[in-house]
């Protein structure tokens, strides 16, 4: 009786999810591969292949679901601080014995010319407000604004995807909408033009949003980065090619 055919469903919403699914339609057409997303995104850039989206419901329903619809692997391709989805795909993935890999993009560095503050999360990162910048290029994700609504005597660039639903809970602000990457001139001149002395950013990692630290460092401003969390623990790896590898690793299941 002949294997069946792989089954890989990619957590996505980044760049190297939308490759790693071009990668596997390109040089694995014999593995079957579904992208999901969030669905917090209006308009996701375009993915290879089939693509769900909307949440699982916690981690027993995903484990339902990746049960039911028979998958053989998971691949965690989603951003650096996605937390909750990926201690739910731990946690599903590990009820059902299904392998699970991380894909975790490498974290930036600090370089010599750079005057990064490290903290710990984003409350840490309001502290230290009007301090370090009073008019602050607000690089975080939607989610992490809410951490600086009690903050006065500091003006924000916010820039999102998508317009939101609601106004910012900022005391004095703008919104500038983009999706990257980011050229880094187009970054300097989008912050000499709103007069920004202080960047605000998670430390992603990738080079998709890297601009932005670049166009820092020649401005001479400085930096308060956001650490990553760690993720779940598990495999874990860094590149599209190392998760092509590790799925071509991975034995044959009967679903």
């Amino acid at each position: 009786m002949p294997a069946p055919e792989p089954k890989v469903l990619i957590l996505g919403g980044t760049r190297e999810a939308v490759a790693l699914a071009g990668a596997l339609a390109a040089q694995r057409p014999d593995v079957s591969v579904l992208t999901s997303l969030a669905g917090r995104t209006q308009s996701p850039a375009p993915i290879p292949g089939p693509v769900r989206s909307g949440g699982f419901g916690g981690a027993a329903r995903m484990r339902d679901y990746l049960r039911a619809e028979g998958f053989s692997a998971l691949v965690d391709a989603t951003h650096p601080f996605a937390t909750q989805i990926s201690t739910h795909a731990a946690q599903a993935c590990t009820d059902i014995d299904l392998p699970r890999v991380v894909l975790h993009r490498a974290p930036w560095c600090a370089g010599p010319d750079d005057q990064w503050h490290d903290v710990s999360d984003m409350s840490a990162a309001a502290a230290h407000l009007p301090e370090l910048g009073r008019r602050v290029f607000l690089s975080t994700g939607p989610r992490a604004v809410a951490a600086f609504a009690a903050v006065t005597g500091v003006w924000f660039l916010v820039r999102m995807v998508d317009t939101p639903a609601t106004p910012l809970p900022l005391v004095s602000g703008e919104i500038v909408l983009g999706r990257g990457p980011f050229d880094e001139a187009a970054e300097r001149a989008l912050m000499v033009d709103h007069r920004i002395d202080l960047l605000i950013t998670r430390n992603s990692g990738g080079a998709g949003a890297a601009a932005k630290l670049g166009a820092a460092r020649a401005l001479g401003l400085p930096v308060i980065m956001v650490a990553r969390p760690d993720p779940p623990p598990g495999a874990r790896v860094e590149t599209v090619d190392a998760v092509l590898d590790w799925l071509a690793g991975q034995p044959s299941r009967n679903t």
